[in-house]
C-alpha cells in the first residue's frame, strides 16, 4: 500500500466528529438526476474537477484503510457526472468488514465531506467496496420485480422504501426496462421511489 499525504483538517477522524451534524445536510441537498437538471441547483462538474474529486477521495479512502490495517486497492474513474471511487482487494482479506451496505453509506458520506472540505463544491461521488454496489443493484432489482407483482395482481402501485438518489436513479431505470412508470415521492430521507403500470 502506498503511502498518501492528507490535509489532517480532512482526515477520518476529523470529518467523523462532525459528520452526525452534516450527513443529513447532503442527503436533502441531492435530488434525482432529472430533478437536478431542471433545477439547475448543481453545475455539471468539468472533467477536471471529477479527477480532482477522486483523487481527493482516494487519498482519504487511502488513509482510512491505513489506519484500519486494511488492504485494498483503489480504482477512480469518472462517468455521468460523478467521481467513482472502487475499493477491491485479493481474497481472504478483511475489506469484507466494510461492505455492508450501512457501512458502504457512511463511509461515502464522511468521504463526500473530505472531497468539499478541500474542493468548496458539492460532491455527488460515489463509493463501492468490494463489490457492495454491484450487489445492492441486484437487490434493487429484486425489489422492483417484487412491486411489479403487486401491480400486476391489481394494486394501482407499489412504493419502494427510502433510498438516496443514487439507488432511485437505479430504481427508475430498472423500472423503465421493464416497462413502468416509476417516479419519487417525500422529501430528505423519506424520498422514495413509487412504481405505477405504464
Amino acid at each position: 500500500m502506498t503511502d498518501v499525504q492528507t490535509d489532517t483538517t480532512s482526515s477520518p477522524a476529523a470529518e467523523f466528529e462532525d459528520a452526525e451534524n452534516q450527513a443529513p445536510a447532503i442527503e436533502t441537498a441531492e435530488t434525482d438526476g432529472a430533478e437536478a437538471g431542471a433545477a439547475g441547483s448543481h453545475a455539471e462538474p468539468t472533467a477536471g474537477e471529477l479527477d480532482r474529486e477522486g483523487d481527493i477521495a482516494a487519498d482519504y479512502i487511502e488513509e482510512l484503510l491505513d489506519i484500519a490495517d486494511i488492504d485494498g486497492d483503489i480504482d477512480i474513474d469518472a462517468r455521468n457526472g460523478r467521481a467513482y471511487i472502487s475499493v477491491n482487494a485479493e481474497d481472504g482479506t478483511n475489506l469484507q468488514l466494510l461492505s455492508k451496505p450501512d457501512t458502504v453509506a457512511a463511509l461515502q458520506e464522511l468521504t463526500r465531506l473530505a472531497v468539499q472540505n478541500q474542493t468548496g463544491g458539492f460532491s455527488r461521488l460515489i463509493l463501492d467496496i468490494a463489490g457492495s454496489r454491484d450487489a445492492r443493484q441486484e437487490e434493487l432489482g429484486e425489489l422492483v420485480a417484487r412491486a411489479i407483482v403487486r401491480i400486476e395482481e391489481g394494486a394501482a402501485e407499489a412504493a419502494l422504501p427510502p433510498m438516496s438518489s443514487y439507488e432511485r436513479k437505479l430504481v427508475h431505470d430498472i423500472v423503465s426496462e421493464r416497462g413502468f412508470v416509476s417516479n419519487s415521492r417525500g422529501e430528505g430521507r423519506d424520498r422514495h421511489t413509487v412504481i405505477t403500470a405504464a
